[in-house]
C-alpha cells in the first residue's frame, strides 16, 4: 500500500498539500510516483504565475508517460523546487519531502474544505484499485 501521511491533504489527481498559514506546498503522492515509475523531467511554472484550482501547472515526465500536475487550490506560485530541474528523481526518492514541486500563496483558503483527508484518500485508492 502507498505511504499516505496523515498530516497532509490530498486530491483525486494524486497531489498532496501541506498547508501552513496562507501558503501550501504541493507535490505528487507516493502512489502517483510509483505509478509513473522513474521520473526523468519536471516542467515547473514560474514564480508569480497564478492558477485556478484544478488547472494544470506543469508536467512530470517518467520513463512510462508524461502526466499533468494540477493545482489543488487557487493561488500564486511563491516558490518552485528548482532542484527538480537537475534531480527529478527526488520525486521518486522522497515525494513528501525533498520531492515537493511548488508552494502556492492561497487566494481562497475555503477551497481546503474540498480536499481529501488521509483516510479519505486511502479509501479512494482502494476504490480505484478495485475498479
Amino acid at each position: 500500500m502507498a505511504n499516505v501521511p496523515s498530516d497532509l491533504k490530498y486530491t483525486k489527481d494524486h497531489e498532496w498539500v501541506r498547508v501552513s498559514g496562507k501558503s501550501a506546498v504541493v507535490g505528487i503522492t507516493d502512489y502517483a510516483q510509483r505509478t509513473l515509475g522513474d521520473v526523468v523531467y519536471v516542467e515547473l511554472p514560474k514564480v508569480g504565475d497564478t492558477f485556478e484550482a484544478s488547472a494544470p501547472f506543469g508536467s512530470i515526465e517518467s520513463v512510462k508517460a508524461v502526466s499533468e500536475a494540477y493545482a489543488p487550490l487557487s493561488g500564486k506560485v511563491a516558490k518552485v523546487n528548482e532542484e527538480l530541474t537537475a534531480s527529478p528523481e527526488m520525486i521518486n526518492e522522497d515525494p513528501y519531502g525533498d520531492g515537493w514541486i511548488i508552494e502556492l500563496e492561497l487566494s481562497d483558503s475555503k477551497q481546503l474544505d474540498g480536499l481529501l483527508s488521509a483516510a479519505q484518500y486511502e479509501a479512494y485508492l482502494k476504490e480505484e484499485a478495485s475498479e
